[in-house]
């Protein structure tokens, strides 16, 4: 019995290590939790020292659950400071686009590439102390000072604004003057938003604790199985309306069925006075 215990919590930290994502035991719903901390990895290794999100570990993870018939719904925890823009994008993504209901959750930070994972799930929340920051795209290492760098970064920076303001109620004009803002940080432009405030500019639509977005995505799941109960009847009821049609066997209204019996009852009584 201890081996098998055993067993169980080194798969179950196996799962938290490598993916962050762990399964529930004797919940209300089946329900995944994914978390995103640390800085999100891309194409490039971080250093060892730095708590990193790896795409290649959550990109499969994100399919299996989507795949997986018995997982109802995903909870994205989020506590990261950013990190490579095309790896945090693709993530955002996955998560926008999953049929399953989707739920996520700041906490502490969901700075920079964070914003865009942030607003990717059916429905956001933040807690009141967490933080978001909002700033234009930077870059690492050697750039061209040419017009055609400045074009890309417009580029760059026109995807996540449009995901974010095509995934939250936020408006492009005030997305991109939080995001110039010049006197808010000291070496950077850009706006901190806390939680009150996130919720208030639109970007987040509420604030509250993991109880709030765990009983938020069990009603997602319940609508959702519900909506999947109502196109069957709706089908079998077609589907009868359909071979009645095509066998002939319309039911007849109160009014003809009223003059069949008239008619019957009429030939009966000519029978009998010997008139048919």
């Amino acid at each position: 019995m201890d081996e098998e215990n055993t067993s169980v919590t080194e798969d179950v930290n196996g799962q938290i290590t490598d993916t962050g994502i762990i399964a529930a035991e004797n919940a209300v719903h089946n329900i995944r939790c994914l978390t995103i901390i640390g800085q999100i990895e891309g194409h490039y290794i971080l250093p060892s020292q730095n708590k990193t999100t790896k795409y290649e570990h959550i990109i499969p993870a994100l399919v299996a659950i989507e795949e997986d018939q018995s997982v109802e719904g995903l909870l994205v925890v989020l506590n990261t400071v950013g990190g490579d823009v095309e790896a945090g994008l693709a993530i955002a993504e996955l998560i926008a686009g999953m049929s399953k209901p989707t739920v996520s959750i700041v906490l502490g930070g969901g700075h920079s590439i964070g914003v865009p994972l942030s607003v990717a799930a059916n429905k956001s929340f933040i807690v009141p102390s967490a933080t978001m920051t909002i700033h234009p795209v930077r870059i690492n290492g050697m750039t061209l000072g040419v017009p055609q760098t400045m074009r890309y970064f417009e580029k760059m920076q026109d995807r996540i604004t449009k995901f974010v303001v095509g995934n939250s109620k936020m408006r492009p004009e005030r997305f991109k003057e939080l995001m110039m803002e010049r006197d808010e940080l000291v070496l950077d432009i850009g706006t901190v938003l806390d939680g009150k405030s996130a919720v208030k500019e639109g970007l987040i639509d509420s604030l509250g604790s993991l109880s709030d977005a765990v009983q938020c995505l069990y009603k997602l799941i319940e609508k959702r199985n519900k909506a999947k109960a109502k196109p069957k009847n709706s089908k079998k009821s077609s589907s009868k309306r359909k071979a009645s049609a095509v066998s002939g066997e319309n039911p007849p209204s109160k009014a003809v069925a009223a003059a069949v019996q008239q008619d019957r009852a009429d030939m009966r009584l000519g029978d009998w006075r010997g008139e048919r």
